[in-house]
């Protein structure tokens, strides 16, 4: 510091700075005079750099004051700015000498009052309504007994102990409980991807999809509840295909996922009960409808026997029934026997009758009739058009017999050609045809004998000839190159 007052020009009180000079005096002056302070004022342009850095202003009616949140920084923030919120930002003020500019460095954002959170839950409220996420049609029933309930809250708070043993009071049922941070900045982003990975579940795998899903959390503030009002936990909410019930806060607490979830519980107590129906209960229904089967079943069937037995003194007697048949039949096996005699008769006269108009003579031409009419069927049945036929079908087959055996003859020639063709052409290959040309094979008793070695060794040799075979004995001497 003192270096910078060092050697004025002559007729000059004032010290020269370099710019970098002046820029870290700045800096050093800024940081050193302000230290750790609090800013409040709304928040501005937010604008998040692909460094993961972000930059925001913060204003009043008269001022702006640009703000940085460095990428190490955003994971502690325990609101996330947004523009036109009203917050208080903690942090320290510092100088960026090379645009000549001077921001905050923030480390900690805190909504600067419930109304502000209120207004900005309200914007957000209007926004994914306006999408139709609040809508009753998208809403899905809860399935009536879950075998296996998904708990989305903190693993070592009271909430989740208040389920399980409401649960066991009621039905007991298989719970998966997925572990997340229910306030904080963490809060947001685990419960939006606890949701999301119970619906990526396998059904029926090693670790089961449940059916129903309960996102819960106890009382508390409404900073303590923000994260709930964060819009991905909103979306991922609306978007899970596993029925899911909200239950966070009190009664009088109202979340964001409250509006998309499929059914809201005030407590999450509440929701345990929501989400099972009383066992004993179900139980004691269960015999009350059976109990109420029996006595309907009992009852119709009395009912259907009065029915019956009135129905039975309105009829006859079985006897009654046949008493008319049984006289009508004796009365007919009465007159059976004259009426069969009475037909007889009747018979008799009529035959009688008949043969008195059946004369000789008209016997005599009914037979010649008769006669006249079998000679001309058989003056028609003569054998010559028989023996036609007979004739011509010979004929048929006579022919059909020449054409055979000129076919069989036709053929044979052709094979036979083809054969003698294969038989020259075997003479041809054959090596008979070079014994012709002054050659001669040389055989032993152990094969064909194609050098000087074998033919010494051999016992006896056979020379064969194109016209015959000569046997030598023992060979003295072999004549080599």
């Amino acid at each position: 510091m003192s270096d910078l007052f060092d050697d004025p020009q002559p007729g000059q009180n004032a010290p020269e700075f370099s710019v970098s000079e002046l820029s870290g005096e700045v800096k050093r002056t800024l940081e050193g005079t302000f230290g750790r302070i609090r800013v409040r004022g709304e928040v501005g342009r937010v604008f998040k750099a692909r460094s993961g850095h972000l930059y925001y202003d913060i204003k009043d009616d008269r001022s702006v004051l640009a703000c940085t949140t460095w990428k190490g920084q955003i994971s502690s923030l325990s609101v996330v700015p947004e523009e036109g919120l009203e917050v208080v930002v903690t942090g320290r003020l510092t100088a960026f000498g090379a645009q000549s500019k001077y921001n905050m460095n923030v480390d900690e954002v805190a909504v600067a009052g419930q109304g502000a959170l209120m207004a900005l839950l309200e914007k957000r409220k209007k926004q994914l309504e306006a999408e139709g996420l609040f809508a009753p049609e998208r809403k899905k029933p809860l399935p009536y007994l879950p075998h296996i309930i998904g708990v989305v809250t903190s693993p070592s708070g009271a909430v989740i102990r208040d389920i399980l043993h409401r649960l066991r009071e009621r039905f007991p049922r298989k719970v998966l409980v997925w572990p997340v941070a229910v306030q904080g900045s963490n809060c947001a982003p685990e419960v939006a991807h606890a949701i999301e990975g119970f619906n990526k579940m396998t059904p029926g795998g090693a670790l089961p999809r449940p059916d129903l899903i309960i996102v819960a959390r106890g009382g508390g503030a409404i900073e303590d509840l923000w994260g709930f009002n964060e819009e991905v936990v909103a979306r991922a909410a609306a978007a899970s295909d596993i029925p899911l019930i909200s239950a966070v806060g009190h009664e009088t607490d109202t979340t964001l996922i409250d509006f998309v979830s499929d059914r809201r519980a005030p407590t999450p107590t509440a929701a345990a009960e929501l989400a099972v129906p009383v066992r004993l209960e179900l139980m004691s229904w269960v015999e009350d409808q059976g109990a109420r089967l029996l006595r309907g079943t009992g009852q119709a069937v009395q009912q259907r026997r009065q029915r019956l037995n009135d129905l039975s003194r309105a009829m006859p007697r079985p006897e009654s029934l046949l008493d008319t048949p049984r006289q009508r039949f004796d009365r007919w096996s009465e007159k059976l026997p004259q009426a069969l005699t009475a037909g007889v008769q009747k018979r008799k006269v009529k035959l009688s009758e008949v043969a008195a108009g059946l004369r000789p003579v008209i016997v005599r031409n009914l037979v010649e009739r008769r006669r006249s009419s079998l000679e001309t069927a058989s003056a028609k049945l003569s054998p010559y058009p028989i023996m036609r036929e007979v004739a011509r079908q010979k004929g048929d087959l006579a022919k059909l017999a020449i054409q055979l055996h000129a076919a069989q003859a036709l053929r044979v020639e052709r094979q036979r050609q083809q054969l003698e063709a294969m038989g020259r052409q075997l003479d041809i290959l054959s090596y008979k045809a070079t014994l012709a040309r002054g050659y001669a094979v040389v055989r032993s008793g152990e094969g064909i004998v194609t050098n000087s070695a074998q033919a010494a060794e051999a016992e006896a040799l056979s020379i064969e000839f194109a016209d015959g075979t000569v046997d030598l004995g023992q060979q003295a001497t072999i004549a080599t190159e």
